[in-house]
């Protein structure tokens, strides 16, 4: 491995110099510990944004998926009872099963989170007015440590102003801001890969076995959250094949490598921290391994419209993942993090290969703001190996842009140090001029104001209709609807129109659901946000308010609606900027 007597080489502990005679970028001055302000920033940054997600849950229905979660939650919620009052009988094949078996295809952690905050936020301390909230909030809480944890790693990987500009554009993205408000796994996974990720650049820069433990056991909490996490041992191999190369390469080195701590502890801690969380693999552990494994290798192909054709079998379209991320992640958080990985590849040439390096014109490799031997190289991978699926043409695209989130906080790390770049050549311009320091301290501020502008706006905008959101690129939601793009799924607009239900609805009505689970629209009635008469009916015919969550391979949906109820026109019309998503049909008296 490089040496710090290399002068190609930057060690994260090292208070680096701003040196340029061609106008290139050194790394900043960062280091392994955090300072007070630091600290006390991150934590307003998870509060706050707890405080946001808490302030807007109200106005956002129930996905379909929550619905089955709470059920779930339910059930390890009486095991839990039963834990505590029978110890002997909860560890029983006959308890576990029973109580565990109810969507076993998904791993335990989030779930028995949820039931935990039930039971202690709602039943025993009232904390909140609703219990989905309740169930929600673990999520929540997850989401906004996730926020906090992209501050703290660009502060210490670039430096401060930068941490926080990644840690807001992450925040800011309408879609996560949306999945953010969830009792599902998709922003737990996000956190705990990134968290993942942290734990494993730390046990990069600093070998040590405390490090590799440290790593295995948070990758064991992401694994009993999502299987999202059987992406992570491809980065971890990565990335011990690069620390090997740097060993290898380096001049001076020590006799042996450095111990791969974090893989050796990804292959023995992590699979003991998914057994020990999850009861249901407590029995017959290898077949429901195996189970759960092509449950989700093998996994039903739902309906998705991408630029007008609804696909819902192989071949996909190989350009789904990256259109959307276009089309759904806000313009200047890419344009930043282009720019940031352009500084940080350079930066890469000039360190590991030099060769390349020597035939590039002079001034071609400016050093880029990213400290750390292995952190541009690791946050790029943590991006590709999450995308790789999707050159695949088999692999379902049902669930949209949160199939990939796993990368976004990478990517606005990235876009953090692009606008590192950008706030350093200001200080350099600015250094030129006559004009007062308050001055040359606000100017960054205020750019770095304008650079979270666009996003906030867009998220502020597009709440409550979080799926249906895109960006200017392709036109907002009415230029996504004009190219076909999925206006939106999973039933959760039918909170944004409940209040037209509890209006239109006769007494003791039955709603015609479509794609609102059942589940969900009874934790609506529970949390009072729909009338405590109202009865839920799959079947139309029985109906006299009917919902249509507007997807193209539905259409025959309303058409039904139509024939039964004698009437084309729906009563209600919920819209996000003039584009429809979910129609409120009444039968006439």
């Amino acid at each position: 491995m490089p040496t710090p007597a290399d002068p190609a080489v930057l060690p994260v502990d090292k208070e680096p110099a701003v040196a340029s005679t061609e106008g290139a970028l050194a790394p900043p001055a960062t280091g392994d510990r955090l300072h007070a302000l630091d600290l006390a920033l991150a934590a307003a940054l998870v509060v706050g944004y707890v405080g946001c997600l808490l302030a807007t849950v109200e106005e956002l229905g129930y996905a379909r998926d929550e619905g089955f979660y709470f059920h779930a939650a339910a059930s390890y919620e009486q095991w839990i009872d039963l834990l505590l009052q029978a110890p002997g009988r909860a560890m029983t094949r006959a308890a576990v099963d029973r109580h565990w078996a109810v969507n076993h295809e998904h791993p335990a952690l989030m779930k028995t989170l949820f039931a935990m905050s039930h039971r202690t936020f709602f039943d025993r301390w009232g904390w909140f007015a609703e219990a989905g909230t309740a169930y929600r909030f673990p999520g929540m809480v997850a989401s906004a440590l996730a926020v906090g944890l992209v501050f703290v790693w660009g502060r210490l990987a670039v430096g401060r102003r930068a941490g926080l500009v990644a840690a807001l554009l992450f925040a800011l993205m309408p879609r996560v801001f949306y999945h953010a408000h969830l009792a599902c796994f998709d922003l737990p996974a996000v956190a705990l890969a990134l968290a993942s990720s942290f734990a494993l650049w730390r046990s990069l820069e600093h070998p040590s076995l405390g490090g590799g433990l440290a790593t295995g056991l948070v990758y064991g909490l992401y694994l009993d959250t999502k299987h999202n996490a059987w992406l992570f041992p491809a980065i971890v191999l990565a990335m011990t094949a690069l620390v090997a190369f740097d060993w290898f390469r380096s001049p001076v080195r020590p006799r042996r490598p450095p111990t791969p701590w974090g893989l050796v502890a990804i292959l023995t801690v992590s699979p003991a921290v998914l057994y020990v969380g999850w009861p249901w693999l407590w029995f017959d552990t290898w077949a429901r391994v195996i189970e759960w494994g092509r449950f989700h290798l093998q996994h039903d192909y739902y309906n998705m419209e991408f630029l007008g054709v609804t696909y819902w079998k192989p071949p996909m379209p190989r350009l789904y993942a990256w259109l959307m991320t276009v089309a759904t992640v806000p313009g200047i958080t890419l344009l930043l993090a282009v720019l940031g990985l352009g500084a940080g590849i350079r930066r890469e040439l000039g360190e590991r290969w030099r060769w390349l390096a020597e035939r590039l014109p002079r001034g071609a490799l400016a050093g880029g703001p990213i400290a750390g031997r292995t952190t541009v190289a690791l946050w790029l991978m943590s991006i590709l190996v999450v995308y790789a699926p999707w050159w695949s043409t088999n692999t379902p695209i049902f669930g949209g842009t949160k199939h990939w989130m796993t990368a976004y906080p990478f990517l606005c790390l990235f876009a953090g140090a692009g606008f590192e770049v950008v706030a350093r050549q200001l200080d350099a311009a600015l250094a030129s001029l006559p004009v007062r320091a308050w001055v040359r301290s606000a100017l960054p501020l205020g750019a770095g104001s304008a650079v979270i502008a666009a996003p906030l706006a867009m998220t502020s905008g597009a709440h409550p209709w979080g799926l249906s959101s895109y960006t200017p690129l392709v036109g907002g939601a009415v230029g996504a609807a004009t190219i076909g793009l999925n206006r939106t799924f999973w039933g959760y607009s039918t909170g944004a129109v409940q209040d037209d239900v509890n209006v239109l609805a006769p007494p003791e009505a039955r709603v015609y659901l479509h794609d609102t689970a059942q589940p969900s629209f009874a934790m609506m009635r529970r949390d009072g946000r729909l009338r405590p008469d109202l009865r839920d009916t799959l079947d139309i015919a029985r109906s006299e308010i009917a919902l249509y969550h507007h997807e193209p391979h539905m259409s025959r949906v309303e058409h039904q609606i139509w024939v039964i109820y004698g009437t084309a026109s729906p009563a209600v019309v919920g819209t996000h900027d003039g584009v429809p998503i979910v129609w409120v049909y009444a039968r006439p008296e």
